[in-house]
């Protein structure tokens, strides 16, 4: 952690805390209430955008920080504060002792500092704009997650950081075809837009070389503009999906890709249609739903993303009918365990191999899913979905941990999996077989694939009233 930065009471003047930071060379001050408590940040990111040429210089500084701030101790593991910064989207976490803040950290320098070898291979490779450059990432998510698991980091924080490698990988793929379509006479995008990832990536729970799920959230227009849009996004897809299958993102065997219209949209014309889904509850309409409720914007305008997020939280809260549906149409997967805590293959496959992330892994995703949306919870990452459903009382204290074990379980036996397959040079997969794991291991995923038996007849039972069987 560095220095502590300034802290002030919360009813000082934007000026006072302004000039505070300006003296101190900080990029942060922390704002306290009477009782000593931390109650507020205030960044130069909210100076920028809420203080400068928007407030009085005498308005209370209480009206434009950041609240409720979250802190960590400073016997805490590294680790530990990387995933609470990343998960809740901070840039700065207090470090205190006994109310009294003795330092902070920045997200920045603490994974640096975490991974630095990593991580530095990493800030390279997604620095270079060639596909050759990005190609190389395949190999670097390996070392990524071989070191961290290593390093006994749990392996959610460690698909956290792959699924945030592969962002900025799109990112800079938007950002190439944009250019190239512009030296080559092709223009400006004629209307601003958002592009989006859909599934894992969605939910910051990417594993090893995940396929592409993306689309585009595009401004509202004029119905005569609709052949020249349409015409650039045609081509601009075209071209951002081919370049993300060469630099190791297979194109979607489902087509749920910008390629397809399904997924390139107007704001309006994606309200509309969500809309329609919920409204129609055919089995066509319900899986599409289900793809898209994990997006989360990669490039663009984030407020095309924000604004259909709050358009979908409020649509699908206590939307029973609707999601009933889904539940229905999820109820066919049951988890790979047997009675008597045997471990069931599916049909098909060699005895003794078991696809934990079809029979385990993705059913609690699904399940979590459902409830967040019921209960109007916005958040896309199980973890972070969870997490809100404790709060509100969908799941208790003992309910939540279990959950989140099991997710974790479920991360780090696939992700051991993954890399083991990549190391004897097979087609990495989802496929783990039973017998290489320890007897611990077993146990534990045995413990991982009844808490998915409960939560799937915790939600049948919610949602459709059904009671499943084993």
């Amino acid at each position: 952690m560095s220095s502590p930065p300034p802290v002030v009471t919360e009813d000082t003047s934007c000026a006072e805390a302004v000039a505070k930071m300006a003296d101190s060379k900080s990029s942060s001050l922390f704002v306290r209430a009477k009782s000593g408590k931390i109650i507020g940040i205030l960044t130069e990111v909210d100076v920028a955008r809420r203080v400068a040429f928007r407030a009085e210089s005498a308005t209370p500084v209480q009206h434009f920080m950041s609240s409720p701030v979250q802190s960590v101790k400073p016997d805490d593991m590294l680790y530990q504060a990387i995933g609470i910064m990343r998960r809740r989207n901070f840039s700065h976490l207090p470090v205190v002792r006994k109310k009294q803040v003795v330092g902070v950290l920045r997200f920045r320098s603490a994974l640096a500092i975490a991974s630095a070898v990593v991580v530095d291979r990493i800030d390279n490779l997604v620095h270079e704009d060639s596909v050759e450059g990005l190609q190389d990432m395949r190999g670097v998510q390996v070392e990524i997650a071989m070191s961290m698991l290593d390093d006994g980091i749990d392996a959610t924080e460690v698909q956290a950081l792959i699924s945030h490698v592969n962002r900025d990988v799109h990112r800079r793929v938007v950002d190439r075809v944009l250019s190239e379509m512009l030296d080559e006479g092709l223009g400006e995008p004629p209307v601003p837009f958002s592009t989006v990832i859909m599934g894992s990536g969605g939910r910051d729970e990417n594993f090893l070389y995940p396929d592409q799920d993306n689309g585009l959230i595009l401004q509202d227009y004029e119905d005569e503009q609709h052949s020249v849009v349409d015409s650039f996004f045609i081509e601009f897809s075209e071209r951002v999906t081919k370049m993300l299958d060469d630099v190791g993102f297979p194109l979607c065997l489902g087509f749920v890709m910008a390629t397809n219209p399904i997924w390139r949209k107007s704001i309006s014309q994606w309200k509309h249609q969500t809309s329609s889904w919920s409204a129609e509850r055919s089995t066509a309409a319900v899986r599409l739903a289900d793809i898209f409720f994990d997006f989360v914007p990669v490039w663009g305008k984030p407020k095309f993303a924000n604004a259909l997020r709050d358009h979908i939280t409020e649509l699908m809260h206590n939307n029973i009918g609707f999601l009933s549906e889904i539940a229905k149409d999820q109820r066919g997967f049951r988890p790979a365990i047997r009675a008597f805590g045997r471990f069931k293959t599916e049909p098909g496959m060699p005895r003794g191999r078991v696809n934990l992330k079809k029979g385990g892994m993705q059913m609690l995703v699904n399940a979590v899913r459902l409830l967040a949306l019921r209960d109007g919870v916005p958040v896309t990452s199980t973890l972070a979905r969870i997490e809100a459903l404790e709060r509100i009382g969908t799941f208790s204290k003992n309910e939540a941990e279990e959950l989140v074990a099991a997710f974790s379980h479920f991360a780090s036996v696939l992700l051991r999996h993954q890399i083991n397959c990549f190391n004897r040079r097979e087609t990495v997969n989802y496929e783990v077989v039973v017998s290489t794991l320890t007897k611990f291991e077993r146990t534990r995923l045995k413990e991982a694939l009844k808490t998915v038996q409960w939560l799937q007849e915790r939600v049948a039972g919610d949602l459709t009233g059904d009671v499943l069987s084993s």
